[in-house]
């Protein structure tokens, strides 16, 4: 039997979107990112991460993320982060929370096994051999939350990836990847901001 097999999922997507108060959906919309550097398409795993894509959804709906900069890129000979969702002191939290009556700065981190219908909640994976069985992982062009703590994810903040980084598969919500413009990616600097995102369908 896997690790995979023996976990007991008690909690389902459905019921942290009543806590959280949106509509949860599993489909997978494509958003258009609007930058300053390009334009970015990206494809959302609502199938597989629907409590995370369906709270950035709200976050697009809300305008959230309009004018808002890249406010981190970390750089390796291999690989960039590039972190986007607002402001890392959380400041704009407060002012969330009084626009959207929302009262958590953060979500359930959400990862999806192969062959189990739920995903798995606040868990996060710490057995390497556990990744073989994750139906997402990080690749080029990946988008994940940022955590805000050990099992859960910030409820804005999220960060593309521009290269495979297995190290860190399984311990972030992976929701969706670039298809198209992974070049406009490359090009991204701590200048350059969000103008807009539009959700495609």
């Amino acid at each position: 039997m896997t690790p995979a097999c023996s976990y007991k999922n008690r909690i389902d997507s459905n019921y942290y979107c009543q806590k959280l108060k949106f509509s949860c959906t599993n489909i997978n919309k494509v958003v258009n990112f609007k930058t300053t550097k390009g334009n970015l398409e990206v494809k959302l795993f609502g199938k597989d991460n629907p409590v995370t894509v369906s709270n950035f959804l709200e976050n697009i709906e809300n305008n959230i993320y309009v004018n808002q900069k890249f406010y981190k890129i970390i750089k390796y000979p291999q690989i960039r982060f590039i972190h986007g969702g607002v402001n890392p002191e959380n400041k704009f939290y407060i002012e969330r929370k009084l626009t959207l009556s929302k009262t958590s700065p953060s979500i359930p981190l959400e990862i999806k096994f192969k062959e189990e219908i739920n995903p798995r909640y606040n868990y996060q994976i710490k057995n390497p051999i556990e990744t073989e069985n994750l139906v997402n992982t990080f690749d080029s062009g990946s988008i994940a939350m940022v955590k805000s703590g050990k099992n859960k994810s910030s409820s804005t903040e999220f960060f593309f990836v521009t290269s495979k980084i297995p190290e860190l598969d399984g311990r972030y919500s992976i929701f969706g990847k670039i298809i198209k413009g992974l070049e406009v990616l490359e090009k991204i600097n701590k200048e350059d901001y969000i103008k807009a995102v539009q959700i495609s369908n």
